[in-house]
């Protein structure tokens, strides 16, 4: 039998020779004139130490709380006719307004008078335009 070489020895060996090939090519000096320092070279290698901190900055106040206020609202369109299905799932009762705008230019669009939506409640808010819809939305007012 005879004895193999260890996986750290074969390690060792291999990082011996790439340093031996990288070492001249690392040491040649590079050809041509040398760069004329300009201020940006100057800038960086001077630093004053007066200017450094004592103490770290002071940490930003961090972002307050999301208010916990406004139904989930899901909004249906089926060809002139829009429904919106509202639930609050907050303490605080929320104003809910439909708002339709409609596709064609002679078609008006609609906003609905606000309902109040007490906590845990639902609703549902129709609108509909003569032709197609081209978009509904439901904003939330405090009351």
């Amino acid at each position: 039998m005879h004895a193999r070489p260890s996986r750290a020895v074969s390690l060792l060996v291999a990082a011996v020779a790439l340093t031996g090939l990288l070492i001249p090519g690392a040491l040649q000096k590079p050809r041509g004139p040398a760069p004329a320092p300009g201020p940006e070279r100057e800038a960086q290698a001077s630093v004053d130490l007066a200017e450094i901190p004592a103490e770290p900055p002071v940490r930003p106040e961090p972002a307050a709380a999301r208010e916990l206020y406004g139904s989930d609202c899901d909004t249906e369109i089926d060809g002139s006719q829009v429904i919106a299905y509202c639930h609050n799932g907050y303490p605080e009762t929320d104003l809910l307004r439909l708002h339709v705008e409609c596709e064609r230019w002679w078609d008006l669009d609609g906003d609905s008078a606000l309902v109040p939506l007490d906590p845990a409640g639902r609703t549902r808010l129709t609108g509909r335009c003569w032709k197609e819809v081209r978009t509904a939305w439901v904003s939330h007012q405090r009351p």
